[in-house]
């Protein structure tokens, strides 16, 4: 299953050939290379899409990715980052973004999770560097130890299998709603573990 989870990137990490390509569309604005990664990473972003809410919104929320990444791609810097966590923070925020637009129009659409993981006085330009150590993989796995074990099954099946609330509900045989919050009570207390790791 498609995960949005990168791998922990060393400064010392040989360039990945994602990396490389991005630093082409970066400095030469090369058409294939943004093609190519395009073909390789629009299909995950879909899916991420499709399971966290915005099923209708996929393809919208594939091409805001792309237009940014265009856009945006002269300031990534491998040796913050993979190609990979760069892209897919982008896809993060786009995401929180879009269900914040389409919240004026219906209320019942919520902004629940992924806002929660913001860090605060972040440049938009520089997605990755903060982020990226703040929600390194090690550090969210030690720290779920401190939160309940209901809460921990529900945030592995989110974040770490990558599966929409609706269908945790369904596994678990519980309420959607207590889904949600579980997921929101967890992430609450998750964020302020890994700030005061951060500290």
């Amino acid at each position: 299953m498609t995960t949005l989870e990168p791998t922990a990137h060393r400064a010392d990490s040989p360039r990945d050939p994602w990396s490389q390509l991005l630093e082409k569309v970066g400095k030469h604005q090369d058409r294939e290379a943004f093609q190519s990664l395009f073909q390789h990473f629009g299909p995950q972003i879909k899916h991420y899409a499709i399971a966290n809410g915005l099923p209708h919104q996929a393809e919208e929320l594939v091409q805001e990715v792309f237009i940014s990444i265009w856009r945006r791609s002269c300031l990534y810097d491998w040796r913050k980052a993979a190609a990979s966590t760069w892209i897919f923070t982008i896809a993060r925020n786009q995401r929180v973004d879009l269900l914040r637009k389409l919240r004026r129009t219906n209320k019942e659409i919520t902004v629940e999770t992924e806002d929660l993981w913001q860090v605060p006085g972040e440049q938009e330009d520089e997605p990755v560097t903060s982020l990226h150590r703040l929600m390194s993989e090690r550090r969210i796995r030690e720290s779920l130890v401190h939160l309940p074990e209901e809460q921990i099954t529900v945030i592995a099946k989110v974040y770490m299998e990558q599966k929409s609330h609706q269908t945790v509900a369904e596994e678990l045989d519980i309420p959607l709603g207590t889904v949600k919050s579980r997921v929101r009570l967890a992430l609450k207390k998750l964020k302020v573990l890994l700030q005061d790791q951060k500290s």
